[in-house]
């Protein structure tokens, strides 16, 4: 008896697709910690706009643009999941790997190319910078180990499950 359910197109050779589990949910994770950026320290504690070099209404709409490219991201990111659910190819270890490299990727950019190389905006203004820089980025490399950590043991685990041919 055959189900009437539809077969999705892939189903019948599933397979997870670690490299792309990978970088979907590095796509979610960037976009994640950009929505907390934006929310905590852009609007709820006032600390900065993405764009500080500027009037009050540029610092606004750059605000405004950083959080349209997050959602865009956010949403894009979670069409390519359900896609790779959906045809029974995600690999869940590499997945969980790729949004905590997704997470330290964003915070370490920010950190190192928005508030240094490029002067964006800094952490928090009125203040000595140098402990808030340091938090920043220690976060961002903190989520960046994981992420890698994560990485190497979800390959490891992959290569031993791997069938030999």
């Amino acid at each position: 008896m055959s189900s009437s359910r539809p077969v999705p197109p892939g189903a019948t050779d599933a397979r997870p697709r670690p490299e792309r589990s990978l970088a979907v949910s590095a796509l979610i994770g960037v976009a994640v910690m950009a929505a907390l950026d934006e929310i905590v320290f852009h609007q709820i504690l006032h600390w900065h706009h993405f764009y500080d070099r500027s009037t009050l209404g540029i610092g606004l709409l750059s605000d405004g643009l950083l959080h349209t490219g997050e959602l865009l991201a956010l949403v894009a990111g979670f069409f390519l999941f359900a896609d790779l659910r959906r045809r029974r190819a995600l690999s869940v270890a590499h997945a969980w790997a790729g949004f905590f490299l997704g997470l330290g990727l964003f915070q370490l950019f920010d950190g190192i190319v928005d508030h240094k190389l490029l002067r964006l905006h800094q952490v928090r203004y009125g203040v000595d910078v140098t402990p808030y820089d340091w938090a920043w980025n220690a976060a961002g490399l903190v989520l960046l180990l994981v992420g890698a950590a994560l990485t190497v043991r979800a390959r490891r685990r992959a290569s031993r499950d791997r069938p030999m041919a």
